[in-house]
């Protein structure tokens, strides 16, 4: 649990993927500052257990659990539904839910498992959002990106074309994260806070996929990768800290703002663009 509390009885948050690794222990800290707490979870067993342990952990009794499937597009617009009825504000949205497959797989809609889950996911998700984000007052996006990113490729987004690694499914999709969060803040304006963070090498569930050899090193190096937790640190007070409020399109790691490749205009517009057209969904 953070070892800082800030105030956040009157803020109402979400987090997805938070029923296990990072954004549990994100949802944790939230939940012990007071905040009334969404779960955004794919797993409605994992996430009901989740929520089970942060209520007791707490002792806060205003969290929920709501299903989401970022690779769903019905599940998100269903989402969204949900967590606005009746005007209901949204003051803080961590989009923290990611995956890493080694073999390409595919949604029902054709797209590339990973590129669908950590990229159009998260961004059909808070554009649907933003009306509501900008209206609920001194709102904060935190998208968890990662310093493993690079090799985006706007012709071949789904690997049709080019030979299929996992790295680079992963790779490109954190690339447009940021790329994605610099677009957000330009296109909603100084109404809501964008920044993305890289938490840090952390043992999460993310890397059970992992067979052969590939598993066999990880399985040594998450002997020295962060706990959840410390993971946790940095996309917590992005999220939280009142004094951060006023930052705009930020990098941060390890709790402290940090250069950031990715920042060209007219690249961070073709994205976008594209994002766009295969989401159905702008600000």
């Amino acid at each position: 649990m953070c070892d800082v509390k800030f105030d956040l009885v009157d803020r109402r948050c979400v987090v997805t993927g938070a029923s296990s690794g990072i954004g549990k222990e994100i949802a944790r800290n939230l939940a012990y500052f007071g905040a009334t707490v969404v779960l955004a979870c794919r797993s409605r067993e994992r996430g009901s257990a989740a929520l089970q342990e942060l209520a007791e952990d707490s002792g806060n009794d205003r969290l929920s659990l709501l299903p989401l499937d970022l690779a769903d597009p019905e599940s998100i617009r269903g989402f969204v539904m949900q967590v606005t009825v009746g005007g209901k504000p949204v003051h803080v949205l961590v989009n923290n839910a990611a995956t890493y497959v080694e073999s390409r797989r595919t949604t029902d809609a054709g797209r590339e498992l990973t590129w669908a889950t950590n990229a159009l996911g998260p961004f059909a998700l808070t554009n649907l959002l933003s009306e509501t984000l900008a209206d609920s007052g001194d709102a904060r996006v935190v998208n968890l990106a990662s310093k493993l990113a690079g090799g985006l490729a706007l012709d071949d987004l789904d690997f049709e074309t080019r030979r299929y690694s996992g790295v680079a499914a992963y790779k490109q999709s954190k690339q447009a994260n940021r790329m994605l969060s610099w677009g957000l803040q330009r296109r909603i304006g100084d109404a809501v806070s964008v920044t993305a963070c890289h938490p840090g090498g952390v043992n999460t569930r993310i890397y059970d996929n992992l067979s052969g050899l590939a598993a066999a090193g990880m399985k040594l190096a998450r002997l020295f990768m962060k706990t959840p937790s410390e993971g946790a640190r940095t996309p917590t007070r992005l999220a939280a800290d009142p004094e951060l409020g006023k930052l705009r399109a930020e990098f941060w790691i390890d709790e402290a703002p940090a250069k950031c490749r990715f920042r060209e205009p007219a690249a961070i517009d073709a994205l976008w663009a594209k994002c766009v057209e295969l989401t159905q969904t702008d600000v």
